[in-house]
C-alpha cells in the first residue's frame, strides 16, 4: 500500500510545484510589464512630468537582484568566487544592459503591446547567434516558425490604431527610432541568452554565481554611465519629488529579481519547454491586461498578428510534445545494433 501510494505522492507534489511555478512567473512578470509601461509613459504629479532615466531602472533593478543574488551563495554556504574569467561575465553583463536600456528606452515610442509580441521574434536572433557562437543547426521547421512569428510581428507593429500616440512624438507610435531601439533590444537580448548557455556548458557554474557577477558588473556600468550623463542626480531628485515613483520602481526591482529566482526553478524542475509555455501564456496575458489597463485599442491587423505568432508558437509546443519518428537513418542504426538470431 505504501508503494502504491508513493508514485500519488509525488505526482501531487509535482502538480503544486507546477501552480508555484506558473503563478509565481505569471505574477512577477506580469506586473513587471505593467509596472514598465507606468514608469516610462505615464506622467508623475500635478505638472504631469516623465520620468525619462531608463538606465536608472537598469541599476535599481540589478542592484537589488545582485544583492539578493549574493545573500543566497552566502546562505546556501557556497563560495563567491568567480568561476568563469569576469570579462565573460562583464561581457554578459554588458550586453544585458543594452538590451534592458533599449527595452525601457522603446516604451518612449511604441507601446508594451507592442513590445511584448515583439519579443516573440527573439527566435530569430536567438537563431543566429546560437550559429556563430555555439555552431549549432537548425531545421526547417525552425525557420517556418521563425518566419510565421516575423510576420505576425510584423502586422502588429506595421498596422497600430492611429489614435495610440507615444507621449514621447507627435507622430504614429511606430516611429522609425522605436523599431530600431526593438531591433537593439532582440540583438542583445539575443546574445546575452546565447552567451549565457555557453558559460553554463563550458563551465560547472551555479545559477545564482553567474547571476551574482553578471548583475554585479552591470551594477557598476550603469552606475557609471547614468554619473557620466549626468542623469544619477536628477533621477534621484525626481524620485524625491514624486513618492509614488519611488514605490514604482521599489516594486519592479523586488518583481524583476523574484521573477529570476521563478524562472531558475521553473527550467531546474520542468525543463525548458515548459518554461516556454508559461512565458508563451505570459507574453498574451501581457498584451491583454495592458491593452484593458492603459487602454490600447488594438486594430483588426493587430489581433491577425497576435493570432498568427501566439498560434505558431503553441503549436511548436505541441509538436515537441509529441514523441518523434526516428528517421531512416536511425532506424537503420537501430537494426544494426541488434543481435543477429540464432538459426535453428
Amino acid at each position: 500500500m505504501e508503494a502504491a501510494a508513493a508514485p500519488a505522492v509525488q505526482k501531487e507534489n509535482r502538480f503544486w510545484k507546477g501552480v508555484l511555478a506558473v503563478v509565481g512567473i505569471m505574477t512577477t512578470l506580469v506586473i513587471y510589464g505593467v509596472l514598465q509601461e507606468k514608469i516610462m509613459r505615464v506622467p508623475y504629479g500635478a505638472d504631469k512630468e516623465y520620468f525619462k532615466y531608463s538606465l536608472f531602472l537598469v541599476f535599481c533593478n540589478r542592484i537589488t537582484t545582485s544583492a539578493v543574488s549574493a545573500g543566497a551563495l552566502l546562505a546556501s554556504k557556497k563560495a563567491l568566487d568567480p568561476v568563469a574569467p569576469v570579462y565573460k561575465y562583464c561581457l554578459i553583463s554588458v550586453s544585458n544592459i543594452l538590451t534592458t536600456t533599449c527595452q525601457y528606452e522603446a516604451l518612449k515610442y511604441v507601446s508594451f503591446p507592442v513590445q511584448t509580441l515583439a519579443k516573440c521574434a527573439k527566435m530569430i536572433p536567438v537563431m543566429v547567434w546560437g550559429t556563430l557562437i555555439m555552431q549549432k543547426r537548425y531545421r526547417g521547421p525552425d525557420y517556418l516558425l521563425a518566419f510565421l512569428v516575423t510576420v505576425g510581428c510584423s502586422f502588429f507593429i506595421l498596422y497600430p490604431v492611429a489614435s495610440d500616440i507615444s507621449p514621447y512624438s507627435k507622430g504614429r507610435e511606430n516611429t522609425v527610432w522605436g523599431v530600431s531601439l526593438m531591433m537593439g533590444y532582440l540583438g542583445f537580448d539575443g546574445f546575452t541568452s546565447t552567451f549565457q548557455d555557453k558559460l553554463f556548458r563550458g563551465y560547472n557554474m551555479e545559477i545564482h554565481n553567474q547571476i551574482f557577477y553578471t548583475t554585479l558588473c552591470s551594477c557598476i556600468l550603469s552606475l557609471a554611465g547614468l554619473i557620466f550623463q549626468g542623469h544619477l542626480l536628477l533621477a534621484i531628485d525626481f524620485v524625491r519629488r514624486h513618492n509614488d515613483c519611488f514605490f514604482d520602481i521599489v516594486l519592479l526591482s523586488t518583481v524583476a529579481t523574484a521573477s529570476q529566482f521563478f524562472i531558475s526553478y521553473t527550467i531546474r524542475t520542468f525543463g525548458a519547454l515548459t518554461f516556454a509555455t508559461i512565458m508563451t501564456t505570459r507574453q498574451l496575458v501581457s498584451i491583454m491586461l495592458s491593452c484593458v489597463w492603459f487602454s490600447h485599442p488594438l486594430s483588426w491587423q493587430q489581433w491577425i498578428g497576435a493570432i498568427i505568432v501566439f498560434g505558431s508558437l503553441y503549436a511548436k509546443s505541441f509538436l515537441k510534445s509529441m514523441p518523434q519518428k526516428p528517421s531512416p537513418s536511425e532506424e537503420r542504426e537501430i537494426e544494426a545494433s541488434k543481435p543477429l538470431k540464432e538459426s535453428p
